[in-house]
């Protein structure tokens, strides 16, 4: 098992920090529903798998159909960004998506997510796009999907993971790193409100991860 080092204050303000200094968490506001395209059927297996088990550790709830959008989190897996454009009402989904994936493929870029939000500020909907090349390419499908489901779960901030994988090896298994995981569980307290912009949010998350952590310790 991992051991929980990085859980203080600063280290979850900082998880939800934004390019432009400010502070903004949202979670799901309504039971996720995703849907997988351009993957073989143990790979759309593996990747709900990983999506339930992120969603069960929130203590949130998955539904077979949102009654607004019938899906509302969607992976897109492509081996180039040219395929974007091409794919059938992609467009009314995701706007300028022809300007998107150039930008994506002069960046090199082999993820984008992008997420939408209701009249509260809670997430409802969420798009991924992965490019399978270079290390994504290399990643096992567990890891791979874990580390999608776990970027999808809450609006974390532009650079949460830039540096660090939300990942961690135990025994040569990639593992949820456990403040990673005390955070998405304290998320999800129903005494929270769905979406904060007030960093005051980051000390009440911490406070839940903490007792949640020891309790589970």
């Amino acid at each position: 098992m991992t051991q929980m080092t990085d859980l203080t204050p600063e280290f979850v303000d900082a998880m939800f920090r934004r390019a432009d200094g400010g502070f903004r968490f949202a979670r799901w506001g309504r039971p996720i529903v995703p849907v997988v395209f351009g993957v073989d059927d143990a790979t759309l297996s593996t990747m709900k798998g990983a999506i339930e088990a992120v969603v069960t550790l929130a203590g949130h709830k998955m539904a077979e159909t949102d009654v607004e959008l019938g899906v509302n989190l969607m992976l897109f897996f492509c081996s180039d960004w040219s395929e974007l454009p091409d794919v059938p009402n992609l467009d009314r989904l995701v706007p300028d998506l022809a300007e998107l994936s150039v930008r994506l493929a002069e960046a090199g870029a082999t993820q984008y997510r992008t997420f939408r939000y209701d009249d509260s500020g809670a997430i409802k909907a969420c798009f991924t796009f992965i490019r399978v090349a270079g290390d994504v390419a290399e990643m096992a499908a567990e890891t791979l999907a874990l580390s999608i489901a776990v970027q999808s779960v809450l609006a974390w901030g532009d650079r949460a993971f830039a540096d660090t994988s939300p990942l961690a090896l135990a025994k040569g298994v990639a593992v949820l790193r456990p403040e990673i995981g005390a955070i998405i569980a304290a998320s999800y307290d129903p005494v929270l409100p769905a979406m904060a912009d007030d960093p005051s949010h980051a000390l009440r998350l911490f406070a839940r991860a903490q007792v949640g952590a020891q309790a589970n310790g």
